[in-house]
């Protein structure tokens, strides 16, 4: 089949490199002309698992191209996708000015029957704006082409996008006209060798599943890490506490770990443009705004501990004169992605209250770099941070970080004192080691009988 994506983007590369991996011939289009040439050259402007090698695989192959002309990537094309970004407005709402951009271009490009497919995360009633823009301008251009258009949320894991397109949980198709949805259907059947998992559903039910999911994904987070706030008050023990919960299948155990705070390009955005789209219908989502807040609080916990363990009576800057060496600056693990990742927080309150930071983590320092600039030192190798530093802050939990030197951070470091946002170790442990440590939810001498 004959497709192209608009948007060079996290989304749009990961559908590129998969549709064209089942032997589709996909074009992805991009306004950025560094981009595109980066990319023609097989150079990847994002770090995933797998991607890089997929695209160039492809590329060699034939059945991957790059291009900022539009014109002829829609007429070539059947299916086109639309996979640019809707950043959050002042108001938290989805800005569409890209996606309807795309759309225009669609509609003063096409030449025949063509299947527009809204792939990025977009709020309810967004294909209708999207049909309207493209109706508009094939009338301006005084033509009538028939066009069709589909909500298909992406459902992707950072760090994990390449399996989770090639093997999905779900498939998400919105549209309103059978025809269309067996073209759909055609498009993702490589992708259901094992089991379909593809849904059909009305567009607006579509547009707000992606929404739905990632929220209560979201809920689950910030509901844990209240639970863990108020087992550190009550002597419980959070892990303790999830496997208890986490047994009864109507829970499960997905998405229980407390940590820091989500971050990232979808959480933050999707919460903020979900509670915007209830209020423009008059509801308010009560639920959604406490989960935002309890959020934003969360990415202070970490700092708080800090100042509580090494902090001075100066009001202003507690921490001053302090070196925290910090592991992990990404909103997780397998991704260079800092968007919204709760380190940033984590860091700028370690900075305004005097303290020196020193930072690690796998594949995000040059996007720190954005950041912070000087205003952090930084290392590739995890270890060398440590030396003289009065404390270590765990803050993404990288694999590297599971089971490391623990003689040699006790050595490296002024004090033994490792303040644990992900809790990657055992209280025992670090107890019998001779360390002061902090994780979130839990005695840092373990509980007896619980989960270590």
């Amino acid at each position: 089949m004959k497709i192209c994506i608009f948007g060079a983007g996290y989304v749009g590369l990961v559908a590129a490199a998969c549709f064209a991996e089942s032997g589709n011939s996909v074009i992805t289009v991009d306004i950025d002309r560094s981009r595109i040439d980066n990319l023609t050259k097989g150079i990847i402007p994002i770090y995933e698992p797998g991607l890089k090698e997929m695209i160039l695989r492809n590329q060699a192959e034939g059945r991957l191209t790059f291009t900022l002309d539009k014109e002829t990537a829609i007429r070539s094309s059947l299916v086109c996708f639309i996979a640019v970004g809707t950043p959050p407005g002042e108001d938290g709402s989805a800005d569409l000015k890209y996606v309807l951009g795309v759309a225009r271009d669609i509609g003063r490009a096409m030449d025949g029957y063509k299947i527009v497919v809204d792939k990025s995360t977009v709020p309810v009633g967004t294909a209708d704006k999207v049909r309207a823009a493209i109706g508009e301008e094939l009338s301006n251009r005084s033509v009538d082409f028939e066009y069709d258009v589909v909500s298909n949320p992406e459902f992707l894991k950072e760090g994990a996008a390449i399996e989770d397109f090639m093997k999905p949980d779900r498939v998400v198709i919105g549209c309103d006209n059978v025809r269309t949805a067996e073209i759909m259907k055609e498009l993702y059947d490589p992708f259901m060798r094992k089991q379909n998992r593809m849904i059909v559903m009305d567009i607006r039910s579509a547009e707000m599943t992606k929404y739905a999911a990632n929220a209560m994904l979201a809920t689950r987070i910030s509901f844990m890490n209240q639970i863990a706030g108020l087992c550190e008050r009550m002597g419980a023990d959070v892990m303790a506490v999830r496997e208890g919960i986490g047994s009864d299948s109507r829970i499960g155990y997905d998405f229980l770990f407390p940590g820091p705070g989500y971050g990232g390009s979808c959480f933050p955005k999707d919460v903020k443009a979900l509670i915007k789209t209830a209020e423009e219908a008059h509801y308010d989502f009560l639920l959604l705004k406490s989960v935002e807040e309890v959020n934003e609080l969360q990415k202070e916990v970490l700092a708080d501990k800090l100042i509580k363990k090494l902090g001075t009576p100066d009001e202003e800057q507690p921490l001053t004169g302090r070196i925290i060496a910090c592991w992990g600056l990404a909103f997780k693990p397998r991704t260079d992605d800092m968007r919204e990742a709760p380190a940033l927080t984590i860091i700028e309150r370690l900075l305004s209250a005097g303290a020196t930071v020193r930072a690690h983590d796998p594949e995000a320092l040059k996007e720190a770099q954005h950041h912070f600039g000087d205003r952090i030192e930084y290392s590739t190798n995890q270890y060398a941070i440590l030396d003289g530093a009065d404390a270590l802050a765990i803050i993404t939990d990288w694999n590297e970080y599971r089971n490391p030197d623990f003689d040699r951070i006790k050595g490296a470091l002024r004090s033994p004192l490792i303040v644990d946002g992900r809790n990657l170790y055992k209280p025992d442990r670090m107890a019998a080691a001779g360390f002061d440590y902090a994780p979130l939810g839990r005695s840092s001498s373990g509980v007896s009988g619980g989960v270590k």
